[in-house]
This record gives C-alpha cells, structure tokens and sequence, in this order.
C-alpha cells in the first residue's frame, strides 16, 4: 500500500512523530485502525489524536482480533488487503459478534464488486485513497453516533435482563401468561392459584421491572424474548 491515505499521509522524506501527537481523554471515542502499512497508520493516528478521538492502530486482523472490545463508542477504519485475514473476511469475522463497531473501508484497489460485499455487510463507508481528510473524518463521525447508539441499546438490554433476574419463578410464569393477553382469571387458572395472588405477583413484576404501564411491560417482554421463550408454563 503505497497510496496516500489523506491529505495527512506523509511523503517517504517527512519526518516520522515521536511525540505520539496530541493528548486525548481516555474516555474519548475508540477509533480502530488496521492497515499494514505503518505510514497509514502514523497519518491516521496523528489525524485521529487532533479530532480528538483515541486511535488504536494494529498491523494485522488477527493482532486486531486479539484485543477485546471496549465500553465507550468505537469504530473500526479498515484497510481491505491485508497480509493474513483480509478486510472483507475480517468484516464476515466480526459479523454479528460486534454490532457496536461500525466499519469504514479503506483502499487503493477497490472495485464495484467488493464495494457492494462490504457496503451489503453493513460497512458505514468504502473509501477509495486518495481521499480527503474531511471525508474520512466525517465518515468517523457518522460510525461512533451510531455505535454510541448501540452501546446504548446494549446497556439498556443488560438492565433489562438483569430486572428480569430478579424476579422470581411464579413471576416469571405470571409476566409470561398476562404479555400473551390472558386476563388475571385465566392466569390463575393456568397456574392454579386464586386471582388475588396473581393480582399481587403482576403488581410485583411490574415494580420490579420498572414498568410504567402495561404496554411498557410488553415492550419490555418482547425485547427479551420472553412470548417466545415461553409458549408453555413452565419452560
């Protein structure tokens, strides 16, 4: 890879940084960069630090694959030719393990076939060098607000399954029964207890649970699967 990156990329002549550039917060946005080409990934780094973000630069996928994910937004600015698992394997890799990490493609050597594999994999962008800064930049942005909107539907989800765990078997079996539209009597009957019991362990899931109303409850029952992983009292 010998192409400028961006208006950023260095000529073989310029001086390398050693100062690392400028400080960034280590609660600031994660941006991943894996490209084999250390000119790339010193540009880019510099690029990185100055908007204000965290770059994490690795050689190789599986040097990138080694390390774990992080809790604060991320994205991944990937080259597509690299020397062991390339870009477009590694994308398929990461494939519904890691819906917090948005992808932006780079490359010197795209076509439209590999441009529609990547972009049909849920790649943000597919950038082709030379490209300018603010392209990239602006790229980067677009994949860490929605990365910071998966995260937060993660954090949701892991309070939600937490509340759930708190609740006990009989209420588990009640919130099961009422989201499947049974009425308080026809509860009962199910579990075999009166309906004042039912009446008090549904106000119990709903202060457990954090509910508001009955309609929130649902919501919440179907983000966790309950309809489905209970068809029969019990399972």
């Amino acid at each position: 890879m010998n192409e400028p990156t961006s208006g950023l990329a260095r000529k073989a002549t310029d001086p390398v940084p050693t100062g690392g550039g400028p400080s960034v917060s280590p609660d600031a946005p994660v941006v991943f960069v894996v490209d084999d080409d250390i000119s790339v990934r010193e540009s880019l780094d510099l690029l990185l630090r100055t908007a204000g973000w965290r770059p994490e630069t690795y050689a190789s996928a599986e040097a990138f694959l080694a390390r774990s994910p992080v809790a604060v937004p991320s994205c991944l600015v990937l080259d597509v030719s690299l020397p062991d698992l390339n870009g477009l394997d590694l994308q398929q890799r990461l494939d519904g393990t890691r819906p917090d990490l948005p992808i932006i493609f780079i490359t010197g050597h795209g076509d439209v076939p590999m441009t529609v594999r990547a972009m049909k994999a849920g790649a943000v962008e597919f950038l082709t060098k030379p490209f300018g800064d603010d392209v990239l930049l602006g790229a980067i942005a677009a994949a860490l607000e929605r990365s910071g909107a998966a995260l937060a539907v993660q954090v949701q989800l892991h309070d939600l399954r937490d509340r759930y765990a708190g609740l006990s078997v009989r209420e588990r079996q009640v919130l099961a029964l009422v989201v499947k539209g049974l009425l308080n009597k026809q509860v009962a009957g199910e579990l075999g207890i009166s309906e004042i019991t039912v009446k008090a362990h549904r106000g119990r899931v709903m202060r457990k649970m954090h509910a508001r109303s009955f309609a929130e409850l649902v919501t919440m029952a179907g983000r966790l699967g309950i309809a489905l992983q209970h068809g029969r009292v019990g399972e």
